[in-house]
This record gives structure tokens, C-alpha cells and sequence, in this order.
């Protein structure tokens, strides 16, 4: 599987790392650490230096029952970062984590190469035929209800049957419409109870006969430290043991916090491959 970034095409054969860049001063783990040039440029240069393929900004928190933050303001937020980023790293494949169509826009005519839609249209009708529009690698995400809603919304008939009707739906509106690079992300922690989230996992693999590629966000997220007693801070080594779980299931793609950990952790998966004989 490959990805048309920019014109150029991204080999998803071996999965590749997305590193997170929140511009949110309220996200989960990370909130209001990176909130001026020097520590955004300093933040990204070190996850290319360890092995990033890709980095996701967000300017709006999806964490459950985050305030609304206007359009204006994410707007921001996002695109003068995105434009500094791509005027000190012009190579830089940046993925725009947004659900607002506005802002997709703004964001690909300023360089932005994938946008990341955790509503995959739900939240803004306009977002497919932007897409469309623009062409670029459209992240399709599963989440009921929004995020200041979402965890009110965890009732399902079926978890992995309703998920993949779900998917087959979304999958066919954006083909309809010409969306080449279709990326599908599960929703780890939206609308989902701990249990569902692990049993999810544990079923990882049959979102497979989707035959696109697989983006896992698990990093450090409430589904791990919950189980461990723990916090966020002390999630990195439960969220480098379920990667490996997601890459043994057919992830393509890890978003993560810790990109040097995950990077590890796919070359070692790799290297199970390799001498699977």
C-alpha cells in the first residue's frame, strides 16, 4: 500500500510512525507544552530525527468533554505553526488532525499533505467534497456523538460489526467521490468503554479485508494508564506494548507521542517478520 503525499508516494509495506504535535493548551497528555516557535520547531525536528514519517497537528482537544473551541481560534492556532514548520523543515509530510472543512482547506493550499478527520465527515458535510477537491490522504476515523458527547455513546449492538458497517459506508461515500487515499482509524477511546477499546484491539485484525491502510492512535491514552493505575506520564511502556499488539494485527500507521519507542518498535516487529521461517 502506498500514499500520494504531495506527489510522492509513501510505501506503507513496512508501517510507519506519525508523531503528535498538540497546539492545544488542554490535550491529555501534552497540553500547552508546545505554545511557541522554538519549542514547536525544536519538538518536530527531534521526531524526524527519530524516525517520523509524518507529524499530526491539532488545534482542537478531542479528549473526552474538551470545550468547543471556535473556528477562528483553531484556526489560530494551526495555520501560522503549520506555515513556520514548513518554512524550516519544506519536505516536512504534516498531517492536520481538524474536522472543520475551513480549515482543511486553508491548511492543504498552505502545504499540509494528509488531514486527519476524527468524524470522518460527520461533523462538517462539506469535508468529503474537499477532500475530493484537493486529493490528499483523508484519515477516516470512527466516532459517535462529538467529543464533548462521545463517552454517553458507548452502547453498540455489535462493537466490530458496527465499526465495519460504519467503515463500508464511509469508505463507499468517499469513493463515490474520488478519494483515492483513504487511511481508517478505529477511534481508540471515542465512544468506547476500556473494555470495548480492548476488545477492539483484540479484533484489530479483521479491518483488514478493508485492504487500506490502518492507523493506530493508542498513545498514552486513558484505555492504558486506567488498567495500570497509573497516569499518562507512566503510560510509555504500556503504550509500546499494545503497538506491538497493533502492529502484529496489521496496523500501517502508529500515532504516537514517543516517536523514538515506537520506531523501535516497529524495526523489531520487522525483524520478527523477517525470520518468521
Amino acid at each position: 500500500m502506498t500514499l500520494n503525499c504531495k506527489g510522492d508516494l509513501v510505501d506503507l509495506t513496512i508501517p510507519k510512525v506519525m508523531g503528535i504535535l498538540n497546539l492545544t493548551p488542554d490535550s491529555f497528555y501534552d497540553g500547552g507544552k508546545y505554545k511557541d516557535a522554538k519549542s514547536i520547531l525544536n519538538q518536530v525536528e527531534l521526531m524526524f530525527k527519530e524516525g517520523a514519517s509524518f507529524i499530526d497537528m491539532g488545534a482542537y482537544s478531542s479528549r473526552p468533554g474538551a470545550e468547543h473551541v471556535p473556528e477562528a481560534i483553531e484556526a489560530q492556532r494551526m495555520l501560522p505553526m503549520l506555515e513556520l514548520i514548513l518554512k524550516h523543515f519544506p519536505k516536512a509530510l504534516l498531517s492536520i488532525d481538524t474536522f472543520r472543512s475551513s480549515i482543511a482547506k486553508e491548511a492543504i493550499e498552505a502545504g499540509a499533505a494528509i488531514i486527519n478527520d476524527i468524524s470522518a465527515g460527520n461533523l462538517d458535510s462539506e469535508m468529503f467534497r474537499t477532500i475530493a477537491k484537493y486529493q490528499v490522504p483523508y484519515i477516516m476515523m470512527h466516532l459517535k456523538g462529538t467529543p464533548q458527547s462521545m463517552q454517553k455513546e458507548a452502547v453498540y449492538n455489535d462493537l466490530i460489526q458496527d465499526l465495519r458497517y460504519y467503515f463500508s459506508e464511509k469508505i463507499n461515500e468517499a469513493t463515490q467521490l474520488k478519494i483515492n487515499d483513504i487511511i481508517i482509524d478505529p477511534g481508540f477511546g471515542f465512544a468506547k468503554t476500556t473494555e470495548q477499546n480492548y476488545s477492539l484491539l483484540n479484533h484489530l485484525d479483521l479491518f483488514q479485508t478493508f485492504r487500506l491502510p490502518l492507523l493506530i492512535g493508542l498513545s498514552r491514552k486513558s484505555m492504558i494508564y486506567k488498567v495500570l493505575n497509573g497516569t499518562s506520564k507512566e503510560a510509555l511502556n504500556g503504550s509500546t506494548a499494545l503497538h506491538t499488539v497493533a502492529l502484529l494485527k496489521g496496523a500501517s500507521i502508529l500515532r504516537v507521542h514517543d516517536v523514538k519507542e515506537a520506531v523501535e518498535c516497529v524495526k523489531l516487529i520487522e525483524e520478527l517478520k523477517a525470520n518468521s521461517l
